[in-house]
């Protein structure tokens, strides 16, 4: 009777350990589109006071610096962790450009694009993670869940079109929502890809890399708009956004998206960014720019409806 209640406590400790790594991953990422909600509508009120590429340059640069600071008191051994990262750096060179790309065009679209529409529009980057992760990685998502992430899908196009049925018809998409499709999508590459080329490296470790590639890119190509940018005289919210962004939205949500990346599915992880457009929409009542048209609500309440199909999932 011991002997079998031995066996049975051994067969369930593997089960507990996997079912506590998957819940640290969905934690992760709740945290994580909180932290990403708050950037659109920050974003919103300074995207036309700064070049994109400047204003992400010094982003990333800050956030660059706060993880190192990180990797240096956490990592057991800092050496050879970036011993270890250093190993393939073109990995991280790639991962850095997807990531610059889409934080640029995040900017570029908010500059006509409401917070509320451009969050909605990040929503599709699980429909997109899907396909790029059967392609590179071979995930086949379950019937249940690619019916959830349909349906995110399309709460995310009420939003984008704002519930008007002929603009949906005739796809009449507003030129920020256009470009920061773009951006999601390179956004929605890089998932798959950090668990592909993951080699053990920590996640902290992984984002200080992709941060100091991201940090050269955006310092190259944008070094025209940093020089021609008067700093001294940028409105005091611009500065806000910028720290925001670098700490809460760069190196915290990196962070948080490296933890799940490695302990759950890459549709899963994106699946996430359906809470996103609530989370925006509250940042809006709290900066006093209102709440979107009632009938937007609905495709919000699909998006959420969704997410709770994949928690229900696991």
């Amino acid at each position: 009777m011991r002997k079998d209640m031995v066996e049975t406590v051994g067969r369930a400790q593997p089960l507990h350990d996997a079912r506590r790594r998957e819940w640290v991953g969905h934690a992760a990422m709740l945290g994580f589109s909180c932290l990403v909600a708050g950037s659109f509508s920050l974003g919103g009120l300074v995207a036309n006071e700064v070049a994109p590429a400047a204003l992400n340059a010094v982003r990333f640069l800050i956030a660059g610096a706060i993880v190192l600071v990180i990797v240096l008191v956490r990592e057991p051994a800092p050496k050879a962790a970036f011993q270890q990262a250093a190993q393939a750096p073109w990995r991280h060179c790639i991962n850095g450009t997807l990531i610059a790309i889409y934080m640029v065009l995040m900017f570029e679209g908010l500059k006509t694009a409401t917070p509320v529409s451009t969050a909605a529009v990040f929503t599709l980057s699980p429909l997109i993670t899907a396909g790029f992760s059967y392609l590179i990685l071979g995930q086949v998502l379950p019937k249940r869940v690619a019916l959830a992430i349909a349906l995110g899908g399309v709460g995310a196009l009420w939003v984008i079109f704002r519930a008007d049925l002929a603009a949906l018809v005739q796809f009449e998409i507003g030129r920020g929502e256009a470009i920061f499709f773009v951006g999601c999508a390179a956004y929605a590459l890089h998932i798959p890809l950090l668990r592909k080329w993951n080699r053990g490296e920590s996640a902290v470790m992984i984002s200080f890399a992709n941060l100091v590639a991201g940090s050269v890119l955006l310092l190259t190509l944008g070094a025209p708009a940093i020089l021609a940018t008067d700093w001294g005289s940028l409105p005091a919210i611009v500065w806000i956004t910028i720290l925001y962004t670098a700490i809460f939205a760069t190196a915290g949500s990196f962070t948080l998206l490296q933890i799940a990346s490695m302990r759950l599915p890459g549709a899963k992880v994106m699946a996430y960014t359906y809470v996103i457009p609530s989370w925006v929409i509250l940042w809006e009542l709290a900066l006093g720019h209102g709440a979107p048209a009632g009938v937007v609500f609905i495709g919000v309440g699909i998006t959420i409806a969704a997410l709770l199909m994949l928690l229900r999932q696991d």
